[in-house]
């Protein structure tokens, strides 16, 4: 048996012979409340994998936290009249809120705007400057004498210039209508988006990273890692067009206030720019967890860095951060594994927030549908080759179909026959199955549950998370087909000897879904382990060849004379009534058809909140 929680107490740091992994996932932006897709993208997948490396026994830290510097903030101040820092504490609060209902087991859930930041920051760009991979270039930005500051590119909005687009409302930074991305110099009839006169061009100094003069040592670097850490394939795509289309020296500085100091004197009034700060927030975070955090991040050779993140974020984690590091001559910890998602849209559109369209993290716990559901269906739809679509329809086709008729079904078929005090069961008792293992049937079952246990291992280790949950519910699939060909029913009146092996195989089914499925579903599982009377701190691990052997043989998995609880339904039904009440409720605003949709809601929502009530009386 392993323990998976180690001391909550003490920082965990690398152990000299066991496999050390330090997981991070893309730092959530701070000025907004994530939606579905910001949590497949990064957060949930990372914590899949932090749990299935203890599952293995690994040595692993998940690492996270907010991104709180730069424009976006400023300007979210702006709009809710208060200062960055009070946004920051906000929507901190807000994320963490969320992530732990989703059961995100971070070993440390940080934020960037921390004296660690600065420090390792100031630390990294002073190594470059020694190193003479920075640059100083004039540059020409708006400026705005109303607001007397230099506009960052999210201060500024204007007429896209790309012929056949003419948006009237893009950002300085990208048009929102045609996707292009933009440089506030651009826009054609540029307007300050604080007070909306119009800016004028002024040269302003600022500091550039050189890429060009890195890019021998970032190709170098790129070409071993992506095959070594077996990259996703939408990473390596991204990654070499910006190596393709050639690299050009990067900007590293801004003109604004809130964000890490630039530690010179020339540039006092400046900070330095988020993409270059944001990826160093990892770092920091991990020093706010343990103050030898460089046992993480200066041990190449020890620790291996995996890295989750939607593929926007790509080229900023393998380009721009690992250059920044590889700038400084020290000993980095690099990416060794990348893991992107493409995006996950809502319905027929793109969430938005502002707009009251799709379902967002604070929204998921008012459904009365549980965190293990949420991340089911979100794992499950993992958009990892390409774009996918959340569809309450799909949601409730997997709730119903997949965790209650396959999943739910099987374990409580078990579950309850053995519980079965009428003379028709085992009276809570596991029995003992001697001849398992020259059972025909079992036998069978046995190969079929060995090559998807071997799959699933496989698949989670190359980080692809989609199929290793496959793998872990065609072995719920196989333990239902079992029942149904084995008869058990029958058997017990006519067969004793072989029901007993039947129902002590396929409870030992019931632990190993419940130990495979932990990192997908940790609250299900611990329900499954209670229902067992199984300690859920410990499992065994399948990196162990005799544990992986023991999970062929599911029949030993549980002691004979094992005694287990009365079972319970598991999951619970989605209707199509409560499908309509959510489409309505999460469709935004749609017009003058707006009203009639609430009003349709509002009727279905109390319809069924007297059926609940009626069925709980029954």
């Amino acid at each position: 048996m392993e323990d998976r929680e180690g001391s909550k107490n003490l920082p965990k740091l690398p152990i000299p012979g066991k496999r050390n992994i330090l997981t991070t996932s893309a730092l959530p932006y701070v000025n907004n409340v994530p939606h579905l897709g910001n949590i497949i993208g990064s957060v949930l997948s990372a914590d899949v994998f932090a749990r299935y490396c203890r599952l293995q026994g690994y040595n692993v830290i998940f690492i996270c936290g907010t991104d709180e510097y730069g424009t976006a903030t400023e300007t979210k101040a702006m709009e809710e009249n208060c200062t960055p820092q009070e946004i920051c504490d906000k929507y901190h609060a807000i994320h963490k809120a969320v992530y732990d209902w989703f059961d995100i087991s971070f070993d440390e859930f940080g934020r960037t705007s921390t004296p660690q930041q600065t420090e390792i920051c100031q630390a990294i760009f002073k190594k470059l400057m020694e190193n003479n991979w920075l640059s100083e270039n004039t540059m020409q930005q708006l400026y705005c004498d109303t607001c007397e500051r230099f506009l960052a590119d999210r201060f500024v909005e204007g007429t896209c210039p790309t012929p056949g687009c003419d948006y009237n409302s893009a950002r300085g930074d990208q048009c929102e209508k045609c996707g292009k991305l933009l440089n506030p110099t651009e826009l054609k009839d540029p307007r300050c988006k604080v007070c909306q006169t119009t800016p004028r061009i002024c040269d302003t100094d600022h500091l550039f990273l050189e890429l060009p003069l890195l890019k021998d040592k970032l190709k170098n670097y790129i070409d071993e890692t992506s095959v070594i850490g077996s990259w996703s394939q939408n990473a390596i795509q991204a990654t070499y067009a910006w190596l393709r289309d050639g690299l050009k020296p990067r900007c590293i500085t801004r003109d604004l206030k809130w964000g890490v100091p630039v530690p010179l004197e020339k540039f006092k009034d400046k900070v330095f720019y988020v993409w270059f700060d944001a990826p160093i927030g990892y770092i920091s975070i991990t020093a706010c967890y343990s103050p030898d955090w460089e046992k993480w991040w200066k041990n190449p050779e020890h620790v291996e860095l995996y890295q989750f993140m939607g593929k926007d974020n790509v080229p900023f984690h393998t380009v721009m951060f690992p250059s920044t590091l590889l700038g400084t001559g020290e000993n980095w910890t690099l990416m060794k594994s990348i893991s992107v998602t493409e995006y996950l849209n809502y319905e027929s559109g793109k969430f938005s927030k502002s707009k009251g369209i799709g379902v967002f993290g604070n929204d998921a716990q008012d459904t009365e549908q549980p965190a293990e559901v949420w991340r089911y269906y979100l794992l499950a739809n993992r958009p990892e080759i390409s774009d996918t679509i959340f569809t309450w329809e799909d949601f409730q086709a997997k709730l119903n179909s997949e965790l209650i008729n396959n999943l739910g079904n099987f374990i409580h078929r078990v579950l309850s026959f053995i519980a079965n005090t009428s003379g028709k069961g085992y009276e809570t008792i596991i029995p003992d199955a001697p001849g398992a293992d020259s059972h025909v049937l079992t036998v069978a079952l046995a190969e079929k549950v060995g090559y998807h246990v071997d799959q699933y291992v496989k698949s989670m280790e190359q980080v692809k998370l989609k199929q290793g949950l496959k793998c872990a519910m065609n072995i719920s699939g196989e333990g239902n087909a079992y029942l149904q060909e084995s008869q058990y029913f029958r058997m017990f009146e006519e067969d004793q000897a072989s029901c007993s092996i039947v129902v002590k195989t396929s409870v030992g089914l019931v632990y190993l879904l419940a130990c495979l499925l932990e990192p997908f579903m940790p609250s299900f599982s611990h329900k499954v382990f209670k229902l067992l009377k199984l300690p859920p701190e410990t499992t065994f691990s399948l990196s162990e060849k005799k544990d992986l052997e023991r999970a062929q043989k599911p029949w030993e998995l549980i002691p004979a004379g094992h005694k287990i609880e009365k079972p319970y339904p598991l999951f619970k039904k989605l209707t199509d009534d409560e499908v309509k009440v959510f489409k309505a409720k999460f469709a935004g605003s749609r017009g003058a058809d707006r009203e009639k949709i609430e009003a349709e809601a509002k009727k279905m929502a109390e319809k069924l909140k007297k059926t609940h009530i009626s069925e709980s009386k029954n």
